[in-house]
């Protein structure tokens, strides 16, 4: 289970760029719940990531994880039971290193292994990342001497998710991890998401600016505004809600229109 009780974090404080990024932000997610995430550019959406991911501690508040202090724990030990992918297929990939490589320090690195990376990988774990990878079903596990840099953005993203998740984390966040990629590999990779998160029962939070995907995705939604969650929905009032009404919502508790082009775009293109 994870807690987020009463964060706040502002940057540039006592300056003119001073810039209050979360306010009182509070969320608990039980075990297994895929909640999506949408809400205008500043809402706070990246920043509660990066407070989870431990990119930066709060000002106050606490992040709790099954039941475990982590608030002012550094980001390099949180990655061994937090996986994240990124909006740039680049982010999550070492360019130069193999494709075999890069799956050795994911995968070491989530074991929580304290020895040299590659010395350590047997001819068993090699089996194991060719397995894993034959499930994308992109030809990879043929290619595991390439360089990453030579993938394409939807094999990098793919790669990224299976090294996200090859030992299962306790959270995964995924912040808007297909909207790079063209239509149909983006449709691909967010298959292989639910896919993975469903039969790994993984705790998983992904921003998404597509608000049909917002209410068809995972069993919960989740809106916000000026750094805090100002909707949660899930069970049966989200089963019968529409786009629609998940704008109207926004408004009656955000106390104003929702204002982001990019999602009511897509949203006006989609229905």
């Amino acid at each position: 289970m994870l807690e987020l009780i009463h964060i706040a974090k502002t940057f540039n404080a006592g300056t003119v760029n001073e810039k209050k990024a979360l306010t009182d932000l509070n969320l608990r997610m039980n075990d297994g719940d895929f909640a999506t995430v949408v809400g205008s550019n500043g809402a706070g959406k990246s920043t509660m990531f990066n407070a989870i991911a431990g990119s930066f501690f709060p000002d106050a508040g606490n992040v709790i994880l099954d039941g475990r202090e982590i608030t002012f724990m550094e980001e390099h030990k949180r990655s061994v039971f937090i996986g994240r992918l990124f909006q740039d297929p680049l982010m999550g990939t070492a360019p130069h290193m193999t494709i075999e490589e890069n799956l050795a320090i994911a995968f070491l690195r989530a074991s929580n292994h304290r020895k040299g990376v590659f010395s350590m990988i047997s001819n068993r774990e090699r089996k194991y990342f060719r397995e894993q990878l034959s499930l994308l079903d992109m030809g990879l596990e043929d290619r595991m001497k390439n360089p990453v840099g030579l993938l394409s953005g939807g094999q990098r993203q793919a790669l990224t998710l299976l090294m996200a998740t090859m030992v299962t984390p306790k959270v995964l966040l995924l912040d808007e991890h297909t909207a790079a990629l063209d239509p149909a590999t983006a449709s691909k990779v967010l298959e292989l998401t639910k896919q993975i998160v469903k039969e790994r029962n993984i705790t998983c939070l992904m921003v998404t600016h597509n608000m049909n995907q917002a209410l068809e995705l995972g069993n919960r939604t989740l809106m916000m505004d000026a750094g805090r969650i100002v909707f949660d929905v899930s069970g049966e009032e989200r089963s019968h809600m529409t786009v629609d009404d998940l704008l109207q919502k926004f408004a009656d508790n955000a106390g104003e229109k929702f204002n982001n082009d990019r999602i009511l775009l897509s949203t006006e293109t989609e229905r």
